[in-house]
């Protein structure tokens, strides 16, 4: 289980985390949610080590990582695709996955093939290079990447950024999500299917949490079994998903 407490992180001088505290148990999605600039990007580079935190306690289990630089909270089970993805553009796809592994010095056996399980796209394009690649498949070349880490937890900063463009309207009475007329191109949804399976096929396995930072409510309604909603850099809701309510998104959700 991933916890972190009362983490407190300042940048020159300003705070721009207060007290944030949640958990991820293995086989769990949690989702952090809130508007643009609340803190949930710094929350995630809290948690691996690129942010310095001013107080507070990241663990995995029993093992404290806060004082830990971000290659070693990695070897001890932390694998993150921030926004942007971060493939290596000039590499081919077989040489982006196996770099994780290599970094960790691991040898990759059984893992590609449950990476090609859950994004076979990625299997018949390994001589391809990344930069080549839509954003869909960078995306999923990204989470296959992270997974060949074996990681405790995985963390994901807005999986579904300029791929899937849906867009949240006015909620009234119940929480409604409209998809844009403008949704054009195949590959768009194609992506949307195959990470939302992926991450439902994380879950069921039970071995994974996973902590997923989104913007899109529909996508964290599908997938999500807890929620956290963040606001002027501190945590001001959280429940299972299924209590997300219709207060809680036209307080810290719609723009």
């Amino acid at each position: 289980m991933l916890t972190i407490s009362n983490i407190h992180v300042s940048y020159d001088g300003s705070r721009i985390l207060r007290d944030v505290s949640l958990t991820v148990a293995p086989g769990q999605v949690v989702c952090l949610m809130g508007r643009n600039g609340v803190g949930k990007t710094t929350t995630l580079k809290a948690i691996v080590g690129t942010v310095k935190c001013d107080s507070g306690s990241v663990r995995i289990g029993g093992t404290e990582l806060a004082r830990l630089k971000p290659d070693q909270r990695a070897r001890h089970g932390l694998g993150y695709v921030p926004q942007g993805r971060d493939i290596f553009p000039n590499m081919t796809v077989w040489e982006n996955l196996r770099i994780g592994a290599v970094a960790q010095g691991k040898k990759l056996n059984g893992e590609l093939d449950r990476v090609y399980q859950l994004f076979p796209v990625l299997k018949d394009m390994l001589q391809r290079k990344g930069g080549v690649l839509s954003g869909g498949q960078q995306q999923q070349l990204a989470i296959g990447r992270a997974l060949l880490t074996n990681p405790k937890v995985l963390l994901l900063d807005e999986p579904t950024e300029g791929i899937q463009p849906n867009i949240i309207d006015q909620i009234g009475d119940t929480i409604k999500v409209l998809r844009d007329e403008g949704l054009h191109g195949g590959e768009r949804r194609d992506y949307s299917q195959e990470v939302t399976n992926a991450i439902k096929a994380l879950r069921k396995e039970g071995q994974i949490g996973i902590l997923l930072v989104e913007q899109y409510l529909d996508f964290c309604l599908d997938v999500g079994d807890h929620f956290f909603i963040m606001d002027r850099g501190a945590v001001v809701a959280q429940g299972p998903i299924r209590d997300l309510n219709d207060d809680m998104v036209r307080a810290h959700l719609t723009v």
